[in-house]
């Protein structure tokens, strides 16, 4: 069996290990607050990612704008707990409790377009 090497599979299989791992708990729990989860971006993730409906400028370049992956093609609830829960170079660790992981998860989601996203 042959491990993935370059940083960019590396990190592929880490979410999906996060998302195996991960994904019986975060089953379990109640649907997020996206009212809540708005609140929290801003405080919390505003400083680099844009993090408003429909805002598409970052204020860092590599940090993806909210309504870009909530548009993202196959995106899920599970797929955002794999990516907010492992860790990325160009990303602070940013641990947030389960509480508000499911809210800002649940927000992500709120800002998908129609007919976009998983």
């Amino acid at each position: 069996m042959r491990f993935p090497r370059s940083p960019i599979r590396r990190a592929a299989l880490a979410c999906a290990a996060a998302a195996v791992m991960s994904g019986p708990a975060v089953a379990q729990d109640a649907q997020g607050d996206p009212v809540a989860g708005a609140a929290i971006a801003r405080d919390v993730c505003a400083s680099c990612h844009a993090v408003a409906p429909g805002e598409m400028d970052a204020p860092m370049v590599e940090a993806p704008p909210f309504q870009a992956v909530a548009d993202a093609p196959g995106m899920t609830e599970m797929a955002l707990y794999a990516w907010m829960t492992s860790s990325h170079p160009t990303m602070p660790n940013i641990m947030l409790d389960r509480g508000a992981l499911r809210d800002v998860v649940a927000y992500v989601l709120s800002l998908r377009t129609e007919g976009e996203g998983g």
